[in-house]
This record gives structure tokens, sequence and C-alpha cells, in this order.
């Protein structure tokens, strides 16, 4: 056929599935996927809804898919027609002074496959099929499902932040602020990688139940007691390692709260331009390091299917919604909602 479903956004709150002219792979190095599964990222949400506005219309949002190659264009050696396979949604030109220091999510040329950040955007997931290129494909294991493999890329965003830049080591205290899908994530890499104490903070008791089911050792209510003062009670030496996985600036000032000495603290959730305050003096003195992270690499997302293929996380266990692509807008409505974690589309 030379239509497909899709997922088009035509304006903000103006979400349509319609049939659009299916991708071909006509170019040099690019591939078809038949996509089987995409989860839903709160960047895309914020899209449809019009908090993000960095966005150019028409416009298929969906950057977290895994399905099977169905056409590869010329050029094309590492995959052919039938492999199963996990997408990278950030495409890179490998040859810039950025992508030649390993910083591939730096990529001068940059593109994004329904996702954000770089100028080239192409059409994403929520659609039947997508293009993308050869060198944004990796291999699906055998033994994982299409819906486990297309957390692929956010799982390796909490590797990158976790492991890679916030360098956590076996038998440190841990406190992740946010225990949505990415949180929790977080969570798992933390604990597969030896966490002593991992603390959980979210005033939404969903949330806190998964965590501690997912190995959290403690779950905080902030909205309801003080957040650090109970810190402090478990951890009285203060925790090694402070991850902000909610996304809002309040998040960000309580992590800040909770350093002491030698503190690592990882501006990971927070995508919105907000400020905080930080006491200069105190910052010096303390001596501790801030990270960030945002995206992913080919290093990042190897790490996380390594991780996903030897159990040591489990990505299926934080889906708690799926539905076909013709109820993604219920879908959203389940995004309002206090009940929910991971929603997938299934095109």
């Amino acid at each position: 056929m030379d239509t497909m479903r899709a997922a088009v956004l035509h304006d903000f709150g103006d979400l349509r599935v319609e049939r659009v002219p299916r991708p071909r792979a006509r170019e040099i190095g690019t591939v078809v996927v038949r996509i089987k599964s995409c989860g839903i990222c709160a960047t895309d949400y914020k899209a449809i809804k019009g908090i993000r506005r960095n966005v150019t219309f028409p416009f298929i949002p969906g950057h977290e898919p895994s399905g099977i190659v169905v056409e590869v264009g010329p050029g094309v050696k590492h995959f052919k027609e039938g492999d199963e396979v996990i997408c990278q949604p950030s495409g890179y030109c490998g040859f810039c002074e950025q992508c030649r220091l390993g910083n591939t999510h730096y990529c001068e040329h940059a593109f994004t496959t329904g996702g954000d950040g770089p100028e080239g955007v192409w059409p994403g997931a929520f659609a039947e099929y997508m293009l993308t290129k050869e060198s944004c494909l990796f291999h699906k294991p055998q033994s994982l499902s299409f819906d486990a493999a297309c957390l692929c890329e956010p799982l390796s965003g909490a590797w990158k932040g976790v492991i890679q830049h916030s360098e956590l080591q076996l038998g440190e205290d841990v406190v992740i602020i946010g225990v949505g899908s990415i949180g929790l994530l977080c969570l798992q890499v933390a604990k597969a990688a030896g966490a002593a104490r991992l603390i959980a903070i979210d005033p939404n008791p969903y949330a806190r139940e998964r965590a501690l089911a997912l190995g959290a050792t403690h779950a905080i209510d902030p909205s309801s007691e003080d957040a650090r003062a109970r810190v402090y009670e478990i951890i009285p030496h203060g925790p090694d390692l402070v991850l902000e996985a909610a996304g809002n600036i309040q998040a960000v000032e309580l992590m800040v709260s909770l350093r002491r000495r030698g503190t690592r603290w990882n501006v990971f959730g927070i995508t919105t331009h907000e400020t905080f305050a930080l006491d200069g003096g105190l910052t010096h003195f303390l001596e501790g390091r801030m990270d960030a992270s945002f995206g992913t690499t080919p290093l990042a997302m190897s790490k996380a299917i390594r991780l996903m293929e030897t159990g040591l996380v489990d990505t299926e266990k934080i889906i708690s919604h799926r539905f076909p692509l013709e109820e993604i807008h219920q879908a959203l409505k389940v995004m309002e909602g206090e009940r929910r974690c991971k929603i997938v589309i299934n095109p």
C-alpha cells in the first residue's frame, strides 16, 4: 500500500489519526521500519497539548519505537527485511567533531524521528511505518517483547544519567525525586548497580507503590511530610547521589536542599526554562558535583539493551497501559491521571 495510518499533529490540541503517504527507503543508508510498539514520552504529551512549543506542523510524534524492517535503501549492509529492531530516535552524521568525540547527541547535523532537540525532525513512530537511518537501528534480542524493547531509549537515558554521568558506585545511598516512568527506570538501574538505601520521593501514592515494588527501600510523600527531614532520618549522613526525575522546579529545589558535603546531584527531569537559587559559598564548601543528562547515544543504547537482555532491568514492569493507534486520544486522557505509568501505543 502507498498509504499508512498515522497520528498527525496539525496544531496544538489537534491530533488526528488519518491516512498519509507511506515512507520509502530511497536515500542511501535509509530503512523503513514497521512499528510494533512505541512508548508515549512526556515530551510527546507536552507537544500535543501545546506545553512544548518547538513544533513544526504537520508533525507525527513518537520517538520510543521498536519494530520490523520492511524495506532497506541503497548501501544498507547490516540490516535486512524481516529483522526485528530497536530504533534510536536521535540521528547523527558520524563525521563532525562532536560525533568523532563520541558525543553523537551533540551532532552538528543531528535529526530526530518524532522527538525534539535538533532542527531536523523526521516523522515519528505513532504510525504504522517510520523512515530512519541504518545507523539508528539495533538488533532486538529475541528474548525481548516489542513492548519491552521500545523502552530501550528511555532506559538508555537512565543508564547515561545514573551510571555514565553521575557515576553511581556500589553501596551508595541514592534519592530519586519523581518516580514516574523515567524515575522508575533510574531506580531499576540504581538497584542493579548496587545502590544501598534507595529512597523514592513522589506525592503520587501509585508511583510510590510501584517504586517500592521495584526495589526502593523507602518511599516518601513530600505533600504530607518534610521530605528533607525524612531523608536525613533514613540516611543520617545524607545521600551520596540525588536524581531529579520529576520535571518541575520544586523537585530541583528539594534536590538542592538535600545536599551534604560530597553529594552528587543530577538535573535529569526538568526541561523547562526555570531558575533556582544557589548559595555560592555553601555550594563551594560542600564540594559536591552537579550533573545533567539528556538524550541518548549508541553507547547508552547498547548498555540498555544489555540490561534488558540479561534481566537486570525489566522495562515491562513499568508499563501500565497499552492502546492501539486508533485509541491514542484515550491514551492521552490516561496520561492526565494519577494511576498510570508508562503507556505504550501498538500501531
